[in-house]
């Protein structure tokens, strides 16, 4: 028969792991839907029809900016030069900032990668012509993206790391939780092994 000190030492614990499961639960609750929806449209994405659309704007540089575009041609720095990436904020509203800037013989190239679609920015060194070109596949695409963090920035890839630890916290104390109260379930660790079992079945037997 277990001591006093036994049951409340179980009674402290139990508390404890049940506040750390519910409140990493809850943390990571519309992140663990998001991330299984988007697991089923991953894995049926060849069977998910998807019709991008293409939008494109054009402007011609200023005549003041000119000598800018042809200074940094010359030069050819990692960025655009502030005065370009203002106007083409303004006229095009697009941010270049921060974004690597390709040059050739005849033309300034910024890649704008993005969650579920594409973008790309051209500005044509001899006739100084903007030309923003954007490339939308939809929002199932864009979830999909959301999923694998691509080209979704720094803060979405802060997100995905801080909800993988939640769901680390979420299933280590709900494993401990099942260890605790295992003894009156015995179905207890054959559920859990063969949660393991089929998985690992399956990979050895049918992938190749």
């Amino acid at each position: 028969m277990k001591s006093t000190r036994d049951q409340t030492r179980r009674a402290f614990w139990l508390k404890q792991l049940h506040q750390w499961h519910w409140v990493s639960s809850a943390l990571c609750l519309i992140g663990m839907l998001l991330f299984a929806a988007t697991g089923i449209t991953l894995n049926h994405a060849h069977q998910i029809e998807a019709a991008p659309t293409r939008s494109e704007q054009r402007a011609a540089l200023p005549e003041a900016l000119r000598p800018v575009l042809a200074a940094a041609a010359q030069a050819k720095p990692a960025e655009l030069p502030a005065p370009l990436a203002d106007w083409i904020a303004g006229t095009l509203s697009v941010s270049v900032r921060g974004r690597t800037v390709e040059w050739s013989a005849d033309e300034a190239y910024v890649a704008l990668p993005r969650p579920g679609g594409d973008a790309w920015l051209g500005i044509d060194l001899e006739s100084g012509e903007a030309v923003h070109e954007l490339t939308d596949r939809g929002w199932i695409s864009y979830l999909n993206d959301l999923h694998k963090g691509r080209n979704t920035g720094t803060a979405w890839s802060w997100f995905i790391d801080i909800f993988a630890g939640a769901c680390l916290v979420f299933t280590l104390t709900g494993l401990v939780l099942l260890q605790f109260h295992a003894a009156g379930r015995p179905a207890t660790w054959p559920a859990v092994g063969l949660g393991l079992v089929l998985p690992a079945l399956l990979a050895i037997l049918f992938i190749h």
